[in-house]
Formats: structure tokens, C-alpha cells, sequence
């Protein structure tokens, strides 16, 4: 199992993908709240299946992944000419 497997695995455990955060233990349902893939996936769910809502609200999924994108890309920009050269 690689370095990349053993970080998303918990991330993507703790998304809401496979179980839905109401049935979590409140300690869970707090990393799942912090968790940005969580986001994704209730925006994801609301588009694939019909009939289905957001349980967050679309409007408050994409403002948490537009935030999480623009600070790591941030983060990559300054880190980039440090592990470029």
C-alpha cells in the first residue's frame, strides 16, 4: 500500500461516501464535517440521483471547495520553486 492510499483512505472513509454521517459517532461526524471530500461527495449526490438534496446546501458545498482549492493552490505555488530547483 502506498503513502498516497494510506492518507486517503481515512479522508475518503470519513466523507460520507459510503456511510451517511447521521449514523457516524459524534467524534466522526466532526472529522466528517472538517473533511472536504465531504462536501464533494454530498454535491456529487445531489446531482446523480434523482430527487436527491444537498445536505449541506450546494451553495455552502461550493464555497468549501473553492476555498480548499484556492489554499492548496496556494500552498503548491509557494512551494513549487522550492522543489524546482
Amino acid at each position: 500500500m502506498g503513502v498516497g492510499q494510506v492518507l486517503t483512505m481515512p479522508l475518503f472513509f470519513a466523507s460520507n461516501a459510503i456511510y451517511p454521517t447521521a449514523i457516524m459517532p459524534d467524534w466522526l461526524k466532526t472529522i466528517s464535517h472538517l473533511n472536504p471530500l465531504t462536501y464533494v461527495v454530498d454535491a456529487l449526490r445531489t446531482f446523480m440521483l434523482a430527487d436527491s438534496t444537498s445536505t449541506f446546501g450546494l451553495s455552502h458545498d461550493y464555497t468549501v471547495i473553492l476555498l480548499t482549492t484556492s489554499i492548496l493552490v496556494l500552498i503548491g505555488a509557494r512551494l513549487y520553486p522550492r522543489l524546482a530547483s
